[in-house]
């Protein structure tokens, strides 16, 4: 395991040494860490950034082939061992099973939780033409992507932001489905030809999300991350990923979860809070979604989320999942034909829209 201290990235101050916090060394992580360590300084922290190379990023192989536990097993190890404090992940890649050495300690503010389309000539989803060939490996995309009916051609997708931008604008690809909050850390969301709505995508629980963790003996670091959390946030990827666990689905699996806490009135006519949770689970070729939503209250985070995944359970969704774990997501998400797809509802026909449609 390699490990590189970011030179220049000491700051805060104060007389104990800086806290070293964890990441990968794509732009992309030291953008999402370094958001961390600032706002640990902003605290009267001192801080410290340091990059660890996992086996992932030496590898251009699918996520499927890979795993993508590999991108946070060597974070893990290295807090374990003591060489860093913190680790910053991207929360949509953390197992749903908690390790008891670790805590996640902070859910930061979330980004926006929508995947994005990034298409020649400034195209949206509904120009691209039948046979368009649209880059992703998440058999999530793929999924919803193909359910849409559109005769679209998925091809796996691997590398950094940059580089499945590029292949758009290579004119290798027609399209890439990335996630929106990706493009805005980095600062490319100019590349951005449409950000898909839930109506048509259910984005990965917990995309968008950051999980600050460490030590569970750290008492004094946890509660000094504590500060960084915003409690909405929390109770959204909570929700969110007790729908997975429930499901016993893995993080690549073709499932999208997306919880948000908005204002309500009981029936007192009091201002509450609720939490709006939606989710799906989808065939690996698209020819079946099943869907459902649930409201409560923040609180009940996971229990609403795992009510909400055995809902989906009664719909169809085991039977689902159990044939896109079965399938080679290389080869399934090809497979089939886009005419007889069942297509996502539009706005006007979803029973229950999440109020969290009407708000961006």
């Amino acid at each position: 395991m390699t490990m590189v201290h970011e030179e220049g990235d000491v700051s805060g101050v104060g007389a104990r040494a800086p806290w070293r916090i964890g990441t990968r060394g794509s732009l992309l992580a030291l953008t999402q860490a370094g958001t961390v360590r600032d706002a640990l300084v902003a605290a009267g922290q001192s801080a410290e950034l340091v990059v660890v190379k996992t086996a992932g990023d030496l590898s251009q192989a699918p996520v499927q082939e890979i795993g993508v536990g590999v991108f946070t097993t060597a974070l893990r190890d290295e807090l374990a061992s003591g060489a860093v404090d913190i680790a910053v992940h991207s929360y949509k890649d953390l197992p749903t099973a908690q390790d008891p050495r670790f805590v996640i300690a902070a859910v930061p503010p979330r980004a926006d939780p929508r995947d994005a389309l990034v298409a020649r000539d400034g195209l949206v989803l509904g120009e691209l033409p039948a046979g368009s060939r649209i880059g992703t490996s998440a058999p999530r995309r793929a999924a919803q992507l193909l359910a849409l009916g559109l005769g679209l051609e998925i091809v796996p997708l691997r590398g950094n932001l940059d580089t499945r931008l590029r292949k758009v604008t290579d004119g290798e690809l027609d399209a890439v489905v990335v996630a929106r909050a990706g493009l805005v850390r980095i600062e490319r969301t100019d590349a951005v030809t449409e950000a898909l709505e839930p109506v048509q995508m259910l984005p990965a629980p917990a995309q968008g999300a950051l999980a600050i963790e460490c030590r569970v003996e750290d008492a004094e670091l946890i509660e000094i991350l504590r500060g960084l959390d915003d409690a909405a946030s929390h109770a959204a990827v909570v929700a969110e990923r007790g729908l997975l666990a429930e499901l016993e689905a893995g993080c690549t699996a073709p499932v999208g979860a997306l919880a948000e806490v908005v204002e309500s009135l009981d029936d007192d006519g009091r201002i509450v809070d609720e939490l709006s949770l939606r989710g799906c689970a989808a065939a690996i070729d698209g020819s079946d979604v099943v869907r459902a939503s649930i409201v409560g209250a923040p609180e009940r985070a996971d229990e609403l989320g795992r009510a909400l995944a055995r809902e989906l359970l009664d719909l169809g969704a085991r039977e689902l999942l159990g044939a896109a774990g079965a399938a080679r997501p290389e080869i399934a998400a090809g497979d089939g034909d886009p005419t007889q797809r069942t297509a996502p509802p539009s706005a006007a026909d979803v029973t229950h829209p999440s109020p969290m449609e009407n708000t961006r």
